[in-house]
């Protein structure tokens, strides 16, 4: 009730100043301008839609899987993480914009350069998540697990991970917000088909309302995938999470 009542607000406002300062389409094109381009360019957006929706899965999918495995390496190796945390760090300090070109080059302007740039972001969140929740395990449960004399994998298994999977669940939800910036980079950088190739075609051409539609795409997309992944991270970790 309350997000549909600031969205009215927000489309109000928005009304209100078109209007008010007279701005001309090309520069900030009405609500009612946009709605009517969902609508007649539904068939393009759709398309384009679905092809951004398949990097962004496959990138959330890939990341979520090797980010839990990394989470658990790290946890249970010393020597894996004096070298690769750095690493890890490293990445982040890197800006993503630079990454995207050297991975069109590398990847080509197909679907693989905008799953690997999706995966990028996402890598880190869901590994650092999981893995601070598995050393943040509750010594009793360790020391429990030391006295029935359970193997460090074991515990690992049956003590650790379950301990930790509200952590990797944090991790999933920030990973289906951060997983749609990754493809639309990358599909600025090099792409042709895409919500982001859409809105740089239509930027181009001075079409903001299909631009603006575009948007509105890609936000519906994101707010429907972290539905689906906070879902999901309450049926891993419980509802309490």
């Amino acid at each position: 009730m309350r997000a549909g009542l600031a969205i009215a607000l927000a489309i109000a406002g928005w009304a209100i100043l078109v209007r008010a300062a007279a701005l001309p389409p090309f520069i900030l094109p009405g609500p009612e301008r946009v709605a009517r381009t969902l609508w007649t360019s539904r068939a393009l957006l759709a398309e384009h839609a679905v092809i951004t929706l398949i990097e962004v899965l496959a990138g959330l999918v890939i990341g979520a899987i090797l980010g839990f495995a990394m989470g658990v390496v790290l946890a249970v190796s010393r020597p894996a993480r004096i070298l690769l945390r750095p690493l890890l760090v490293f990445s982040q300090a890197v800006p993503v914009f630079a990454i995207a070109p050297i991975l069109t080059l590398w990847l080509g302007y197909g679907l693989g350069s905008k799953i690997v740039m999706t995966l990028l972001i996402i890598f880190f969140p869901v590994t650092s998540a999981f893995y601070d929740a598995l050393m943040r395990t509750p010594p009793g449960w360790r020391e429990l697990g030391d006295v029935m004399g359970a193997r460090p994998w074991r515990q690992m298994w049956h003590l650790r991970i379950p301990a930790a999977l509200p952590g990797f669940a944090s991790g999933l939800r920030l990973a289906a917000v951060y997983a749609p910036i990754g493809a639309i980079i990358g599909e600025w950088v090099g792409a042709s088909r895409g919500l982001g190739y859409l809105m740089l075609l239509a930027n181009g051409r001075a079409k903001t309302d299909l631009m603006f539609a575009a948007l509105i795409v890609l936000a519906i997309l994101t707010l429907l995938l972290y539905a689906a992944v906070d879902r999901l991270a309450r049926w891993i970790a419980g509802p309490e999470a």
